[in-house]
Protein backbone atom coordinates (compact mmCIF):
# COMPACT_ATOMS: atom_id res chain seq x y z
CA UNK A 1 0.00 0.00 0.00
CA UNK A 2 1.32 3.41 -1.22
CA UNK A 3 1.05 5.71 2.12
CA UNK A 4 1.39 9.45 1.82
CA UNK A 5 2.11 11.06 5.39
CA UNK A 6 2.42 14.52 5.69
CA UNK A 7 3.82 16.02 9.59
CA UNK A 8 2.16 19.86 10.36
CA UNK A 9 4.23 20.18 13.21
CA UNK A 10 4.57 23.56 11.86
CA UNK A 11 0.91 24.01 10.30
CA UNK A 12 0.44 24.14 6.69
CA UNK A 13 -0.75 26.60 3.98
CA UNK A 14 -1.76 26.17 0.06
CA UNK A 15 2.07 27.00 -1.03
CA UNK A 16 3.79 25.02 1.27
CA UNK A 17 1.95 21.69 0.52
CA UNK A 18 2.56 22.29 -2.57
CA UNK A 19 6.42 22.99 -2.28
CA UNK A 20 6.44 19.62 0.15
CA UNK A 21 4.80 17.25 -2.02
CA UNK A 22 6.59 18.52 -5.75
CA UNK A 23 9.92 17.60 -3.98
CA UNK A 24 8.40 13.86 -4.13
CA UNK A 25 8.15 14.15 -7.90
CA UNK A 26 10.92 12.43 -10.18
CA UNK A 27 10.68 15.72 -12.24
CA UNK A 28 8.97 18.22 -10.54
CA UNK A 29 10.14 20.70 -13.54
CA UNK A 30 8.53 18.80 -15.87
CA UNK A 31 5.25 18.97 -13.55
CA UNK A 32 5.60 22.39 -13.62
CA UNK A 33 4.97 22.41 -16.62
CA UNK A 34 1.20 20.81 -16.34
CA UNK A 35 0.83 23.63 -13.98
CA UNK A 36 -0.51 26.30 -16.85
CA UNK A 37 -3.13 28.60 -15.06
CA UNK A 38 -3.31 31.70 -17.16
CA UNK A 39 -0.79 34.77 -15.93
CA UNK A 40 0.20 32.57 -13.12
CA UNK A 41 4.20 31.77 -12.71
CA UNK A 42 4.93 28.87 -10.11
CA UNK A 43 9.41 29.22 -9.23
CA UNK A 44 10.99 26.31 -6.95
CA UNK A 45 13.92 28.46 -4.49
CA UNK A 46 15.85 25.94 -2.69
CA UNK A 47 16.01 27.50 0.70
CA UNK A 48 17.09 26.38 4.43
CA UNK A 49 15.42 26.48 7.89
CA UNK A 50 17.02 25.22 10.99
CA UNK A 51 19.84 23.59 8.80
CA UNK A 52 17.28 21.61 6.57
CA UNK A 53 16.95 22.24 3.17
CA UNK A 54 14.16 22.18 0.75
CA UNK A 55 12.06 24.12 -1.61
CA UNK A 56 9.83 27.16 -1.24
CA UNK A 57 7.46 28.33 -3.73
CA UNK A 58 7.13 31.58 -5.33
CA UNK A 59 3.86 32.31 -7.36
CA UNK A 60 3.58 35.25 -9.12
CA UNK A 61 0.09 36.48 -11.00
CA UNK A 62 0.73 38.91 -14.36
CA UNK A 63 4.36 39.20 -12.98
CA UNK A 64 3.16 40.37 -8.59
CA UNK A 65 4.43 38.05 -6.17
CA UNK A 66 1.67 39.08 -3.19
CA UNK A 67 2.72 40.63 0.49
CA UNK A 68 1.44 39.71 3.01
CA UNK A 69 0.76 41.86 6.09
CA UNK A 70 2.50 40.61 9.23
CA UNK A 71 0.23 41.71 12.59
CA UNK A 72 1.03 40.29 16.52
CA UNK A 73 -1.62 40.62 19.47
CA UNK A 74 -2.99 43.88 16.88
CA UNK A 75 -0.51 45.55 16.53
CA UNK A 76 1.47 45.81 13.31
CA UNK A 77 5.41 45.45 13.81
CA UNK A 78 8.51 43.47 11.59
CA UNK A 79 9.12 40.55 14.69
CA UNK A 80 9.11 37.49 13.31
CA UNK A 81 6.40 36.23 15.32
CA UNK A 82 4.13 37.52 13.14
CA UNK A 83 0.52 36.69 12.11
CA UNK A 84 1.07 34.50 9.02
CA UNK A 85 4.78 33.80 8.97
CA UNK A 86 4.69 35.47 5.09
CA UNK A 87 4.33 31.70 3.77
CA UNK A 88 0.95 31.60 3.78
CA UNK A 89 0.34 33.92 0.48
CA UNK A 90 -2.90 31.38 -0.10
CA UNK A 91 -5.58 33.85 1.92
CA UNK A 92 -4.11 36.35 3.36
CA UNK A 93 -7.56 36.50 5.86
CA UNK A 94 -9.10 39.22 3.77
CA UNK A 95 -6.34 41.87 3.94
CA UNK A 96 -7.25 44.93 3.11
CA UNK A 97 -3.57 46.05 2.42
CA UNK A 98 -1.23 45.98 -0.25
CA UNK A 99 -3.53 44.48 -2.07
CA UNK A 100 -4.40 46.82 -5.11
CA UNK A 101 -3.07 44.04 -7.50
CA UNK A 102 -5.59 43.50 -10.55
CA UNK A 103 -5.73 39.80 -8.90
CA UNK A 104 -7.74 40.78 -5.87
CA UNK A 105 -11.01 41.16 -6.28
CA UNK A 106 -13.62 39.20 -4.62
CA UNK A 107 -14.82 35.87 -5.90
CA UNK A 108 -18.05 34.17 -5.46
CA UNK A 109 -18.06 29.86 -6.21
CA UNK A 110 -19.52 30.89 -9.06
CA UNK A 111 -16.41 32.68 -10.41
CA UNK A 112 -14.32 29.92 -8.97
CA UNK A 113 -15.97 27.28 -10.63
CA UNK A 114 -15.99 29.07 -14.17
CA UNK A 115 -12.18 29.75 -13.62
CA UNK A 116 -11.51 25.74 -12.82
CA UNK A 117 -13.62 24.71 -15.45
CA UNK A 118 -11.38 26.66 -17.77
CA UNK A 119 -8.49 25.08 -16.65
CA UNK A 120 -6.57 22.76 -18.82
CA UNK A 121 -6.83 19.96 -15.81
CA UNK A 122 -8.66 16.49 -15.44
CA UNK A 123 -11.79 16.32 -14.51
CA UNK A 124 -11.09 14.60 -11.03
CA UNK A 125 -8.77 17.49 -10.57
CA UNK A 126 -11.24 19.85 -11.39
CA UNK A 127 -13.85 18.29 -8.50
CA UNK A 128 -11.40 18.09 -6.20
CA UNK A 129 -10.95 22.01 -6.31
CA UNK A 130 -14.37 22.68 -6.64
CA UNK A 131 -14.52 20.13 -3.13
CA UNK A 132 -12.30 22.01 -1.36
CA UNK A 133 -13.17 25.38 -2.05
CA UNK A 134 -16.47 24.08 -0.93
CA UNK A 135 -15.31 23.17 2.63
CA UNK A 136 -13.71 26.83 2.55
CA UNK A 137 -17.56 28.37 1.55
CA UNK A 138 -19.30 26.13 4.48
CA UNK A 139 -17.01 27.30 6.96
CA UNK A 140 -17.00 31.21 5.85
CA UNK A 141 -20.92 30.68 5.80
CA UNK A 142 -21.00 29.60 9.44
CA UNK A 143 -18.84 32.17 10.28
CA UNK A 144 -20.38 35.19 8.96
CA UNK A 145 -24.07 33.38 9.02
CA UNK A 146 -24.83 33.99 5.29
CA UNK A 147 -26.15 31.31 2.89
CA UNK A 148 -23.04 29.11 1.17
CA UNK A 149 -24.38 30.40 -2.63
CA UNK A 150 -23.84 34.42 -1.13
CA UNK A 151 -20.28 33.92 -0.19
CA UNK A 152 -17.58 36.17 -1.92
CA UNK A 153 -14.30 34.87 -1.06
CA UNK A 154 -11.67 37.66 -0.30
CA UNK A 155 -7.96 36.29 -0.59
CA UNK A 156 -8.95 32.77 -0.57
CA UNK A 157 -10.49 33.64 -4.30
CA UNK A 158 -7.79 35.38 -5.67
CA UNK A 159 -5.70 33.72 -8.37
CA UNK A 160 -2.79 32.86 -6.68
CA UNK A 161 -5.21 31.17 -4.20
CA UNK A 162 -6.84 29.09 -7.24
CA UNK A 163 -2.87 28.23 -8.61
CA UNK A 164 -2.11 26.43 -4.76
CA UNK A 165 -5.28 24.67 -4.47
CA UNK A 166 -4.99 23.82 -8.16
CA UNK A 167 -1.59 22.27 -7.60
CA UNK A 168 -2.07 20.71 -4.51
CA UNK A 169 -5.01 18.72 -6.54
CA UNK A 170 -2.91 17.80 -9.58
CA UNK A 171 0.13 16.68 -7.19
CA UNK A 172 -1.99 14.34 -5.25
CA UNK A 173 -3.21 12.82 -8.80
CA UNK A 174 0.22 12.26 -9.88
CA UNK A 175 1.50 11.11 -6.59
CA UNK A 176 -1.72 8.43 -6.22
CA UNK A 177 -1.33 7.47 -2.86
CA UNK A 178 -3.28 4.74 -1.74
CA UNK A 179 -3.95 6.23 1.69
CA UNK A 180 -3.23 9.48 2.84
CA UNK A 181 -2.24 10.21 6.87
CA UNK A 182 -1.59 13.66 8.69
CA UNK A 183 0.10 14.80 11.64
CA UNK A 184 -2.41 15.99 14.17
CA UNK A 185 -2.18 20.23 13.07
CA UNK A 186 -0.26 23.23 15.18
CA UNK A 187 -2.67 25.85 14.39
CA UNK A 188 -0.23 28.53 16.26
CA UNK A 189 -1.85 31.26 19.07
CA UNK A 190 -2.70 34.77 19.55
CA UNK A 191 -4.60 36.79 17.43
CA UNK A 192 -4.52 37.55 13.68
CA UNK A 193 -6.25 40.99 11.98
CA UNK A 194 -8.49 40.36 9.23
CA UNK A 195 -10.85 42.72 7.50
CA UNK A 196 -13.30 42.47 9.86
CA UNK A 197 -11.06 43.24 12.72
CA UNK A 198 -8.63 41.44 15.17
CA UNK A 199 -9.66 37.69 15.24
CA UNK A 200 -8.32 35.00 17.88
CA UNK A 201 -5.66 31.82 16.25
CA UNK A 202 -6.75 29.96 14.43
CA UNK A 203 -9.39 32.06 13.13
CA UNK A 204 -13.26 31.27 13.15
CA UNK A 205 -12.90 29.37 9.20
CA UNK A 206 -9.78 27.85 10.07
CA UNK A 207 -11.30 25.84 13.42
CA UNK A 208 -14.44 25.57 11.68
CA UNK A 209 -13.01 23.11 9.00
CA UNK A 210 -11.08 21.58 11.31
CA UNK A 211 -13.75 20.53 13.19
CA UNK A 212 -13.46 16.90 14.33
CA UNK A 213 -9.53 17.04 13.46
CA UNK A 214 -6.40 16.78 16.35
CA UNK A 215 -5.12 20.53 16.29
CA UNK A 216 -3.13 22.26 18.99
CA UNK A 217 -1.79 25.51 19.75
CA UNK A 218 2.00 26.12 21.45
CA UNK A 219 4.55 28.73 22.52
CA UNK A 220 4.46 30.23 18.69
CA UNK A 221 2.76 32.85 18.17
CA UNK A 222 0.94 33.47 14.65
CA UNK A 223 -1.24 31.52 12.47
CA UNK A 224 0.00 28.43 11.57
CA UNK A 225 -2.56 26.73 9.76
CA UNK A 226 -4.59 29.22 6.88
CA UNK A 227 -7.73 28.16 5.71
CA UNK A 228 -6.44 26.63 2.65
CA UNK A 229 -3.99 24.42 3.91
CA UNK A 230 -6.90 22.92 6.63
CA UNK A 231 -9.43 23.02 3.20
CA UNK A 232 -7.11 20.61 1.82
CA UNK A 233 -5.99 18.95 4.30
CA UNK A 234 -9.58 17.92 5.60
CA UNK A 235 -10.73 17.01 2.04
CA UNK A 236 -7.77 14.22 1.53
CA UNK A 237 -6.73 13.11 4.72
CA UNK A 238 -8.21 9.20 5.39
CA UNK A 239 -7.25 9.70 9.26
CA UNK A 240 -5.28 11.97 11.29
CA UNK A 241 -2.53 10.69 13.91
CA UNK A 242 1.16 10.00 14.06
CA UNK A 243 3.58 8.34 11.34
CA UNK A 244 2.17 4.37 10.71
CA UNK A 245 4.64 1.92 10.19
CA UNK A 246 5.79 2.20 6.73
CA UNK A 247 9.04 1.89 4.39
CA UNK A 248 9.76 5.46 3.57
CA UNK A 249 10.76 6.08 -0.55
CA UNK A 250 10.56 10.15 -0.49
CA UNK A 251 10.86 13.31 1.24
CA UNK A 252 9.79 16.67 0.88
CA UNK A 253 10.07 19.69 2.32
CA UNK A 254 7.47 22.42 1.62
CA UNK A 255 9.51 26.31 3.44
CA UNK A 256 7.77 28.85 4.19
CA UNK A 257 9.22 32.17 4.61
CA UNK A 258 9.74 32.97 8.29
CA UNK A 259 12.30 31.69 10.17
CA UNK A 260 11.48 30.33 13.89
CA UNK A 261 13.26 28.40 16.45
CA UNK A 262 11.60 25.23 14.80
CA UNK A 263 11.74 24.55 11.44
CA UNK A 264 9.31 26.30 9.49
CA UNK A 265 8.30 23.59 6.61
CA UNK A 266 5.78 20.82 5.80
CA UNK A 267 7.28 17.62 5.60
CA UNK A 268 5.76 14.84 3.29
CA UNK A 269 7.03 11.48 3.36
CA UNK A 270 5.83 8.90 0.93
CA UNK A 271 6.88 5.25 1.24
CA UNK A 272 5.16 1.54 1.54
CA UNK A 273 2.95 -0.48 4.08
CA UNK A 274 2.86 -4.12 3.89
CA UNK A 275 -0.25 -3.78 6.74
CA UNK A 276 -2.20 -1.00 7.04
CA UNK A 277 -3.60 0.50 10.51
CA UNK A 278 -5.88 3.71 10.43
CA UNK A 279 -8.37 5.30 13.59
CA UNK A 280 -11.88 5.10 13.73
CA UNK A 281 -14.19 6.38 15.90
CA UNK A 282 -16.30 4.47 18.16
CA UNK A 283 -19.63 5.60 19.06
CA UNK A 284 -21.68 4.09 21.69
CA UNK A 285 -24.83 4.24 23.75
CA UNK A 286 -26.98 2.36 26.48
CA UNK A 287 -30.62 1.42 25.54
CA UNK A 288 -33.79 -0.48 27.56
CA UNK A 289 -36.74 1.32 26.53
CA UNK A 290 -36.61 0.11 22.17
CA UNK A 291 -38.18 -2.74 20.72
CA UNK A 292 -36.23 -5.19 18.64
CA UNK A 293 -37.89 -3.95 15.50
CA UNK A 294 -36.85 -0.18 16.71
CA UNK A 295 -33.14 -1.48 17.17
CA UNK A 296 -33.09 -2.90 14.01
CA UNK A 297 -34.06 -0.38 11.62
CA UNK A 298 -32.07 1.92 13.77
CA UNK A 299 -29.09 -0.46 12.83
CA UNK A 300 -30.57 -0.20 9.21
CA UNK A 301 -30.30 3.24 9.04
CA UNK A 302 -26.68 3.76 10.29
CA UNK A 303 -25.19 1.57 8.24
CA UNK A 304 -27.00 3.38 5.15
CA UNK A 305 -25.67 6.80 6.56
CA UNK A 306 -21.89 5.00 6.31
CA UNK A 307 -21.27 3.15 9.52
CA UNK A 308 -18.13 1.07 9.01
CA UNK A 309 -19.72 -1.32 11.87
CA UNK A 310 -22.81 -1.54 13.81
CA UNK A 311 -23.57 -3.57 16.37
CA UNK A 312 -25.73 -4.46 19.73
CA UNK A 313 -24.83 -6.11 22.67
CA UNK A 314 -26.78 -7.17 25.75
CA UNK A 315 -26.48 -5.83 28.93
CA UNK A 316 -28.17 -5.09 32.62
CA UNK A 317 -28.42 -1.56 33.43
CA UNK A 318 -30.06 0.27 36.41
CA UNK A 319 -33.28 -1.25 38.91
CA UNK A 320 -32.06 -4.56 37.03
CA UNK A 321 -33.58 -4.32 33.69
CA UNK A 322 -32.10 -5.91 30.75
CA UNK A 323 -30.79 -3.57 28.32
CA UNK A 324 -28.75 -3.70 24.96
CA UNK A 325 -25.30 -1.40 24.08
CA UNK A 326 -25.18 0.31 20.68
CA UNK A 327 -21.79 0.60 19.32
CA UNK A 328 -20.84 1.89 16.29
CA UNK A 329 -18.00 2.18 14.41
CA UNK A 330 -17.03 5.21 11.87
CA UNK A 331 -14.52 7.37 10.07
CA UNK A 332 -13.80 10.25 11.95
CA UNK A 333 -15.32 12.45 8.84
CA UNK A 334 -18.18 10.95 9.60
CA UNK A 335 -18.52 11.30 13.10
CA UNK A 336 -21.37 13.95 13.51
CA UNK A 337 -23.89 12.65 11.10
CA UNK A 338 -23.43 9.47 12.97
CA UNK A 339 -24.12 10.95 16.19
CA UNK A 340 -26.98 12.72 14.94
CA UNK A 341 -28.53 9.64 13.23
CA UNK A 342 -28.07 7.56 16.68
CA UNK A 343 -30.20 10.54 18.75
CA UNK A 344 -33.01 10.31 15.74
CA UNK A 345 -33.17 6.83 15.57
CA UNK A 346 -32.37 6.02 18.96
CA UNK A 347 -34.24 6.64 22.22
CA UNK A 348 -30.52 7.19 24.13
CA UNK A 349 -30.30 10.63 25.55
CA UNK A 350 -26.05 10.66 25.96
CA UNK A 351 -23.26 9.09 23.30
CA UNK A 352 -19.77 8.21 24.51
CA UNK A 353 -17.09 8.85 22.00
CA UNK A 354 -13.82 6.87 21.59
CA UNK A 355 -10.74 6.93 19.12
CA UNK A 356 -9.76 3.33 18.52
CA UNK A 357 -6.43 2.40 16.22
CA UNK A 358 -7.37 -0.36 13.73
CA UNK A 359 -5.39 -3.41 11.92
CA UNK A 360 -6.69 -3.91 8.75
CA UNK A 361 -5.44 -6.24 5.91
CA UNK A 362 -5.47 -4.89 2.80
CA UNK A 363 -8.39 -6.15 0.16
CA UNK A 364 -9.36 -6.76 -2.73
CA UNK A 365 -11.94 -7.91 -4.98
CA UNK A 366 -12.17 -9.90 -8.36
CA UNK A 367 -14.59 -11.86 -10.39
CA UNK A 368 -14.02 -15.72 -11.31
CA UNK A 369 -15.94 -16.44 -14.41
CA UNK A 370 -17.44 -19.54 -14.08
CA UNK A 371 -19.80 -22.14 -16.35
CA UNK A 372 -22.47 -20.85 -13.89
CA UNK A 373 -21.81 -17.71 -14.38
CA UNK A 374 -19.60 -14.89 -12.58
CA UNK A 375 -18.57 -15.35 -9.08
CA UNK A 376 -17.21 -12.42 -7.42
CA UNK A 377 -14.02 -13.14 -4.70
CA UNK A 378 -12.96 -11.28 -1.74
CA UNK A 379 -9.45 -11.58 -1.26
CA UNK A 380 -7.38 -9.52 1.85
CA UNK A 381 -4.05 -9.97 3.12
CA UNK A 382 -1.54 -8.44 5.66
CA UNK A 383 0.77 -9.19 9.06
CA UNK A 384 1.53 -12.69 7.62
CA UNK A 385 -2.17 -13.58 6.74
CA UNK A 386 -4.39 -14.25 4.18
CA UNK A 387 -7.99 -14.57 3.33
CA UNK A 388 -10.63 -15.35 0.84
CA UNK A 389 -14.09 -15.38 0.51
CA UNK A 390 -16.70 -15.67 -2.23
CA UNK A 391 -19.06 -13.39 -2.42
CA UNK A 392 -22.23 -15.30 -0.81
CA UNK A 393 -25.45 -13.91 -2.64
CA UNK A 394 -23.08 -15.43 -6.09
CA UNK A 395 -23.13 -18.87 -4.23
CA UNK A 396 -26.45 -18.83 -2.99
CA UNK A 397 -27.91 -18.34 -6.57
CA UNK A 398 -25.57 -21.10 -7.56
CA UNK A 399 -26.90 -23.22 -5.02
CA UNK A 400 -31.12 -22.34 -5.81
CA UNK A 401 -30.24 -22.75 -9.41
CA UNK A 402 -28.42 -26.12 -9.15
CA UNK A 403 -30.70 -27.26 -5.41
CA UNK A 404 -27.34 -28.17 -3.98
CA UNK A 405 -25.92 -26.86 -0.52
CA UNK A 406 -24.02 -24.27 0.01
CA UNK A 407 -20.80 -26.04 0.76
CA UNK A 408 -21.33 -27.79 -2.72
CA UNK A 409 -21.68 -24.87 -4.70
CA UNK A 410 -18.93 -23.12 -3.45
CA UNK A 411 -16.92 -26.48 -4.17
CA UNK A 412 -18.30 -26.59 -7.56
CA UNK A 413 -17.24 -22.99 -8.27
CA UNK A 414 -13.89 -23.68 -7.05
CA UNK A 415 -13.30 -26.86 -8.77
CA UNK A 416 -13.63 -24.81 -12.25
CA UNK A 417 -10.86 -22.45 -11.43
CA UNK A 418 -8.57 -25.80 -11.28
CA UNK A 419 -9.21 -27.06 -14.63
Amino acid sequence: MKILYIDCSMGAAGDMLTAALIELLPDPDAFLKKLNIPGVSFERIYTKKCGITGTQMKVTVNGVEERSEDVHHGHEHEHHHHHEQEHHHDHRHEHEHHHEHEHHHHSSMADIERIVNSLDISERVKADVMAVYGLIAQAESSVHGTEVTQIHFHEVGSMDAIADITAVCMLIEELAPDRIEVSPIHVGSGQVRCAHGILPVPAPATAYILKGVPIYGGRIEGELCTPTGAALLKYFADSFGPMPSMAVSGIGCGMGKKDFDAANCVRAMIGESADSTDSVCQLSCNVDDMTAEEMGYALKKLYDGGALEAYTIPIGMKKSRPGILLSVLCRQEDRESMISLIFKHTSTIGIREAILKRYVMERKAETLETPYGSVRRKLSGGYGAGREKLEYDDVARIADEKDISLEQAKRLILSCGKD
